[in-house]
């Protein structure tokens, strides 16, 4: 039987056509999901502490999500956004309610509310969730991109934890007709905020096609595969990497196999990457907790000459 070749543009339009092109997030278990994943990942990696002190966060997360009620945007500006191809709630630019400094001083509750923890993490929980308005908002503009202020590397996981459930309560609201593609296919349609990992999913609806995972709403978007997510290189310029257990070295998945569920997307020609998950090696993979567990990839591929397209929201360097 002859089998037809699609030429790049074809497959584009094929997918237009047949691929649900955004999976919004569902509010009743994401957040529980991810507190799972951060504990199981918990036993095995260098940073188990970290990731153990995130699924308590995560857990206050998903108990204040059940609280919050954000105003969506109205039709009206929802269609202005669609027809204008721009995320309907911009990270950048976007009306906060007050109601999420409230998610952030329980958030910094709940965590100092936990034994087993060092005691400055616990002065820091409350730090955070005492701190001043002015200074919390100052700090989530500067987080988010809307400003070049200082960042409080310290406070910044918890300040955007508070901020994901913030988004989340609206993006799992939004319809997928509210969405449109935006001109920049590397940034969220929902918030235009830059992606954490990509995954490929596995349930029937999705199977075999890979999306980009938005940190702050948790929308994804369609992306083909074998496409730099960064720059837009395909083909010969882009090469998967894992961790290889037996040496601790990073290597090509073509010459060392292909069993794990988490690899980096590397690109020759703009020198980044970011990290792919496939959901059929390991159905629990979450983009924001497994990017996390998997830092030693990020160090040896940091090595080789390759630099992170973009970051993760609960892990922040501080300002040299």
């Amino acid at each position: 039987m002859a089998q037809r070749i699609l030429e790049p543009g074809q497959i584009e339009t094929l997918a237009q056509r047949s691929i649900p092109r955004v999976r919004l997030p569902d509010r009743t278990d994401l957040f529980v999901r991810r507190a799972s994943r951060l504990r199981e990942l918990a036993e095995a990696a260098p940073i188990g502490d970290y990731l153990r002190l995130l699924a308590v966060v995560a857990d206050a997360q998903h108990a204040a999500l059940a609280g919050v009620d954000v105003p969506l945007p109205t039709p009206a500006q929802r269609d202005v956004a669609r027809g204008h191809h721009m995320p309907p709630v911009p990270a950048v630019g976007w009306p906060r309610s007050a109601h999420w400094r409230a998610t952030l001083a329980s958030i910094g509750d709940a965590v100092a509310a936990r034994s087993g923890f060092p005691a400055e993490v616990e002065r820091l929980a409350g730090r955070v969730g005492r701190a001043p308005a002015a200074w919390v908002e100052a700090q989530a503009d500067a987080l988010l991109g809307a400003t070049d202020g200082a960042i409080d590397a310290a406070a910044a996981p918890f300040l955007m934890a508070a901020l994901q459930v913030h988004w989340v309560a609206m993006s799992s609201r939004l319809a997928a007709d509210d969405v449109a593609p935006l001109d920049v296919p590397g940034l969220c349609p929902v918030c235009g905020s830059t992606p954490v990992a990509s995954v490929v999913r596995a349930q029937s609806a999705y199977r075999g096609y890979r999306y980009l995972h938005c940190p702050l709403c948790a929308c994804e978007w369609h992306l083909v595969r074998v496409q730099c997510s960064r720059c837009g290189a395909a083909g010969k310029d882009i090469a998967y990497r894992s961790l290889v257990r037996d040496d601790g070295m990073a290597g090509d998945d073509a010459a060392h196999g292909q069993g794990t569920a988490v690899r980096a997307e590397t690109c020759d020609r703009c020198h980044g990457y970011r990290k792919i998950l496939y959901q059929e090696a390991d159905p629990d993979v979450d983009p924001v907790a497994d990017d996390l567990a998997t830092l030693a990839l990020d160090l040896l591929l940091a090595e080789q000459g390759y630099a992170r397209a973009s970051g993760n929201p609960l892990l922040w360097q501080p300002d040299a």
